[in-house]
């Protein structure tokens, strides 16, 4: 599976999902823009390094619409057909949505951890100030883990972070219109 970030405007982005033998999938517009990471890529990256299968992007890749991704217009398809895909393709998420086990609410605690883990350690000050009114948030959302998870988390964090560092330079040099494209779930910058 190809994920792309888009950078669609001055604060804004979207996200499409190309999957072989399945329909284009997008978020448009995504929630979440920021100029170093957008929310959706931190996701990306951690749900990939912790080994998330059934949160977003695990159930986007076996063929769901994690709850928030639409089929992409499909201009080829007649109405009658795109609404046949559109069916199968919801049914498909929520019978998904239904098996995840809990990957959500750990894929969007462990995205909180990381992000602020991430600025904390940068050698660019202002990343860092942006780190410090997180700190007290980041330390209950650490309580909260159960052990097992919270291991993995730790032994995972240097990765997590050298993964934030590749793609965010990458993210922050697009100009508007522009894209930066990642295969899941190995995190490889393609292009």
């Amino acid at each position: 599976m190809i994920v792309h970030f888009l950078k669609t405007g001055e604060k804004c982005y979207a996200v499409e999902i190309e999957r072989e033998g399945l329909p284009t999938l997008e978020m448009n517009p995504a929630p979440g823009y920021d100029p170093l990471v957008p929310h959706d890529l931190m996701h990306l990256i951690v749900e990939a390094v912790l080994g998330l299968d059934r949160a977003i992007y695990g159930q986007l890749a076996d063929g769901g619409d994690a709850g928030s991704f639409h089929i992409k217009d499909q201009s080829k398809v007649s109405a009658k057909d795109l609404s046949r895909l559109r069916k199968k393709q919801k049914k498909k998420g929520n019978r998904l949505r239904a098996s995840e086990d809990g990957h959500f609410a750990i894929s969007e605690n462990a995205t909180y951890v990381c992000w602020h883990e991430w600025l904390s350690r940068s050698k660019v000050p202002s990343h860092r100030s942006r780190s410090v009114p997180m700190k007290m948030n980041a330390a209950a959302v650490w309580e909260r883990f159960p052990a097992t998870e919270a291991r993995l988390l730790k032994k995972s964090l240097d990765r997590t972070c050298d993964h934030l560092d590749e793609l965010s330079a990458a993210w922050s040099r697009l100009k508007s219109g522009e894209r930066i494209s990642v295969r899941w779930p190995d995190l490889k910058l393609i292009g």
